[in-house]
């Protein structure tokens, strides 16, 4: 096993890695909404905290010498199916044309206040 990290790689002391690969396959932690900047929920609703979510999700890809078209799966976690529009926007930008498998989830209270948390897994061979 090989464990990837970023620069903002768990820095509430939580025990995990963002990352992990094995026999070709990355899996990554949740990735929440948080700007890693301010440390706080990206503002502007459920999309924009997709959005950030996402982007969180790519430096994990990046750190991983991943592409976001290696993502086979994906598992979202939002306050409510209500705002399953808004998380659909967001990751049509991101991902474009690919379509990985996806499962959305309606949750209670994610970590930080956020409202989405997004894991994934992916090929890294």
């Amino acid at each position: 096993m090989e464990n990837v990290t970023t620069k903002y790689s768990v820095r509430d002391g939580g025990h995990y890695t963002p990352g992990v690969k094995y026999h070709g396959v990355l899996y990554i932690s949740g990735q929440l909404s948080i700007d890693p900047d301010t440390g706080k929920p990206a503002e502007g609703g459920v999309k924009a905290e997709a959005a950030q979510a996402l982007k969180n999700l790519d430096t994990v890809l990046t750190a991983a010498g991943v592409t976001r078209k290696q993502v086979l799966q994906c598992r979202v976690y939002i306050p409510d199916v209500a705002f399953w529009g808004e998380l659909n926007e967001a990751y049509k930008e991101y991902f474009g044309e690919h379509k990985p498998a996806r499962v959305v989830v309606p949750t209670n209270r994610l970590y930080g206040g956020c409202q989405v948390e997004i894991e994934a897994v992916a090929e890294c061979e």
